[in-house]
């Protein structure tokens, strides 16, 4: 059954004809670090907006050490309130807008100087290879930048003109 959703986000692997251009790094592998200089994961792919032509976010596969924290931050009393959200077994990758990214060529690091590591175990993740909706992308934005007001409204023409979405790895478009 088709679906009228369109999907979005691409993986860079499957788009033939774009490529990271030569003066970006290709930050695949490299280790995220958060605000706090802790590794919460690897680069695993790049997500690529065809409509903006260019990588909005880095797919994350998340290290264990955050998963567990993650756990634990839900071992809270019912009674303190709902959480946010709740992770299944083997989701273990999350996007991080590329604006919200620093690429440290250098040490081959990625850092995300804005987001804890609190934030990261806290946030809503998925399974490798999963497509991932807008409403998905747009609760993860609101998350990481702790702000509710960015409204639902919001429609996928435009999104990635936001401050979030603006930088590092360009790519170049080969055809």
């Amino acid at each position: 059954m088709m679906t009228n959703t369109k999907k979005n986000l691409f993986d860079l692997d499957e788009l033939p004809d774009y490529k990271v251009a030569e003066n970006y790094s290709d930050v695949r592998g490299w280790d995220v670090k958060d605000a706090s200089n802790r590794i919460i994961g690897k680069v695993d792919h790049l997500l690529v907006n065809k409509t903006a032509e260019r990588v909005v976010y880095l797919d994350v596969e998340v290290d264990e050490t955050l998963i567990e924290e993650g756990h634990n931050t839900y071992q809270i009393p019912d009674s303190e309130g709902v959480h946010e959200f709740l992770n299944k077994k083997g989701e273990d990758h999350l996007i991080i807008p590329i604006g919200m990214a620093t690429i440290d060529d250098v040490n081959k690091l990625v850092k995300s100087n804005e987001i804890d590591s609190s934030t990261f175990a806290k946030a809503k993740r998925f399974r490798k290879g999963d497509d991932i909706d807008f409403d998905y992308e747009l609760n993860l934005v609101r998350h990481y930048k702790g702000d509710k007001s960015i409204h639902n409204s919001n429609s996928v023409d435009g999104f990635y003109n936001r401050e979030e979405f603006i930088n590092a790895a360009q790519l170049r478009n080969q055809k």
